[in-house]
């Protein structure tokens, strides 16, 4: 009897692309060797988006074209798939104008075929890449069909898609609709029960507060925030950025320096944030009076 393949999506750590790449790499030999064209197709899909992740671009266009050698009219899950990394791999490189025809057409086609997870999926990417005024309804798009689908994976974006919603209104200057809605994305969190995904949904609450000149309120989260990620010897830049905020506002600049500092040492190694948000780094830099 044929060995079952191996589950390699149960096998992702999105916080350690390089290791999770290896992972999928060891399980090639049996793809290739099984003969089953669509595992071995969507494993080297997978094994390019952590290659993306690690900005490793060109490679990951590479296995990308392996991928697609691969395909064939039947292979309709491995097809969607290709489509999505293809235009992740072109958005995180700096073309989102590439990357959307990719995630239209991965929409279009996992919709036609009852693959709601992968819709959802490209329906949140359609968000990302499309201009401001299109993202709302793409958000709005994404989280009606995963609150109307059967499949456990596909609700399961709901999280996700409230806090992109969120960060929609909050880009647009809409604080209280952008509160409003992440409210429901921590209540959402709170019942999964997942104690990391829900505190960062406590932050974006806290992140709204401030925008809303709610700043005692604000800096009540993120200082219970901070307490949580001491007692578990961890770090978290962006509470440290937060705090640093809330305190600068509040007028206690002396107590907000050193919190500009640790943010500026932890975020400042982002590649994302160098590219396009220098000038918060160097607001980190300046405030935090940090000596390079």
């Amino acid at each position: 009897m044929a060995e079952t393949p191996t589950d390699f999506d149960s096998l992702w750590d999105y916080e350690h692309p390089g290791e999770t790449e290896i992972k999928f790499r060891e399980l090639l030999p049996a793809a290739l060797s099984g003969g089953d064209k669509s595992y071995h197709a969507q494993l080297l899909t997978q094994i390019a988006r952590a290659e993306g992740l690690q900005r490793k671009f060109e490679e990951a266009h590479q296995t990308l074209y392996e991928a697609e050698a691969l395909l064939t009219n039947d292979l309709t899950r491995a097809r969607i798939r290709y489509l999505l990394e293809r235009g992740r791999v072109y958005n995180s490189s700096g073309y989102p104008a590439q990357a959307k025809p990719f995630f239209q057409q991965a929409y279009e086609l996992a919709l036609a075929s009852g693959e709601d997870f992968y819709a959802v999926d490209a329906a949140h990417m359609m968000a990302i890449v499309e201009s401001p005024e299109q993202q709302l309804a793409w958000n709005l798009r994404a989280i009606e069909l995963a609150e109307k689908s059967a499949d456990p994976r596909a609700r399961k974006w709901l999280g996700s898609l409230l806090n992109n919603l969120g960060w929609t209104y909050h880009d647009g200057g809409q604080y209280e609709t952008a509160l409003d809605t992440f409210q429901k994305a921590l209540k959402w969190r709170e019942e999964q029960g997942d104690a990391e995904t829900t505190r960062v949904a406590r932050w974006c609450v806290g992140r709204a507060l401030r925008s809303l000149k709610r700043i005692d309120e604000a800096h009540a989260i993120q200082t219970a925030l901070l307490r949580e990620y001491e007692e578990t010897k961890e770090k978290s830049a962006y509470v440290y950025e937060e705090m640093a905020e809330c305190l600068h506002s509040l007028g206690r600049i002396d107590e907000a320096q050193p919190y500009f500092a640790l943010a500026y040492q932890e975020l400042s190694k982002d590649t994302w944030l160098q590219n396009n948000e220098p000038g918060r780094l160097e607001r980190l830099k300046t405030l935090g009076k940090v000596e390079v």
